[in-house]
């Protein structure tokens, strides 16, 4: 019987190194990544997100023209939903430019492209935002703020001066820190990092064939997730990034990266772009979709950081220096909005639902909204987020 198994094993794997369907398995070498996110094909790049970078700079001017007091509704929806030849930024090339901001808030194909009811609400509310800075706020630039009056506050100490609703809230952090998750996360994390884009259509054969995208030197894959890295890398260098280049991801991905709990995050999400990237160019699906996860799970968790971050900083104030605390919470209210563009890896939802952060966001509005706020309050809504992490209150909130 001993003999008998034997001969039957070798038989086995006799016709099984003969399969001839085994000869098809094609399983790429290990993936290695570059030193730097460095592509080329034939000498040249095959690296480009241009309209990453051109929607940064839109960014960029729109939200610090929310603190002009001269600005108009007009200008400043025209500006948020720019329309290529209009006169709505001091670039020409951002004036000719047929992208904008506004159509790829809450647009990513894996959360929203079949849930427009949440989209469109979504975006509903930076219109909504935008339309009380200009007839609640703007009006009322000179008069002192207080409970359920709009006005100015200035920071104890003949610090800064901050312009907030009647809620205690500046509405142009609350749109700056929303599009860090509305627009720059969701279309990262969400939209070209998803296998329903990065594998649409023939991209995976294209890129298998090493058949470029009409006129370009890239595959259509290698440009989609190119398109994801310059949501974060855009305004920075992409060989070299120093981080703090613009006010949106990369400018919060160097705070979080200079506190020491968190050192080393801006490395680990470097790495895993270039990898992906790496993987691409090698036929390696299984290491691409690998980094994917390791990106999403560290971009998902410097938005709940800087969330939890600003809610115990303007704890901290409460009561002493209303300003500081103003200034704290509306920053956390913008993070804590974009909590529902988070990718939790391995799933198809974010860290929290749409109904969740809603949750969060009427705690933080009821009544006279920042003025009546707890300490109680802002604990609770710090603990509920870290819990959905790895790390504490305490490691981000200091």
């Amino acid at each position: 019987m001993k003999k008998l198994s034997l001969i039957l094993t070798i038989t086995s794997l006799f016709f099984m190194s003969c399969d001839p369907d085994n000869d098809l398995i094609d399983t790429p070498d290990p993936t290695v990544a570059p030193s730097t996110y460095n592509f080329t094909r034939n000498g040249t790049t095959t690296v480009s997100y241009s309209g990453q970078t051109t929607r940064i700079a839109m960014g960029q001017e729109f939200v610090s023209a929310l603190k002009d007091e001269t600005k108009t509704e007009i200008q400043l929806d025209a500006m948020f939903n720019h329309q290529a030849g209009g006169s709505d930024f001091s670039d020409d090339n951002l004036n000719s430019s047929s992208k904008n901001i506004r159509s790829k808030t809450a647009a990513s194909t894996d959360l929203f492209s079949a849930n427009t009811t949440d989209a469109t609400a979504i975006k509903n509310q930076f219109d909504t935002w935008i339309a009380e800075q200009v007839s609640d706020v703007f009006p009322s630039w000179s008069e002192d703020a207080s409970e359920g009056v709009a006005g100015k506050i200035q920071e104890a100490g003949g610090g800064s001066t901050r312009y907030v609703n009647g809620k205690g809230l500046e509405l142009n952090q609350a749109i700056n820190k929303g599009l860090i998750g509305g627009l720059m996360a969701d279309q990262m994390l969400n939209n070209y990092l998803g296998t329903a884009v990065l594998d649409a259509g023939t991209n995976t054969a294209d890129n298998d064939a090493e058949t470029l995208a009409d006129g370009k030197n890239y595959t259509t894959m290698e440009h989609k997730w190119d398109e994801g890295f310059g949501y974060l890398y855009g305004a920075d260098d992409q060989e070299d990034p120093t981080l703090g280049a613009d006010s949106f991801l990369n400018k919060y991905l160097a705070r979080v990266e200079g506190d020491t709990d968190f050192q080393g995050i801006a490395a680990t999400i470097y790495d895993a772009f270039k990898l992906g990237r790496a993987a691409i160019v090698n036929k390696d699906y299984l290491t691409r979709d690998a980094q994917v996860d390791i990106i999403r799970e560290n971009i998902s968790k410097i938005i709940a950081i800087r969330a939890v971050y600003y809610l115990q900083q303007g704890k901290a104030n409460l009561g002493t220096d209303w300003a500081s605390a103003f200034h704290d919470l509306s920053e956390g209210f913008g993070f804590v909005y974009s909590l529902q563009f988070t990718r939790k890896p391995g799933t198809n939802a974010a860290y929290f639902s749409f109904s969740e952060v809603n949750g969060f966001i009427s705690t933080l509005t009821v009544g006279n909204g920042f003025w009546d706020i707890t300490a109680n309050q802002l604990d609770t809504m710090s603990e509920t987020i870290a819990a959905r992490f790895s790390f504490t209150v305490s490691q981000a909130g200091s």
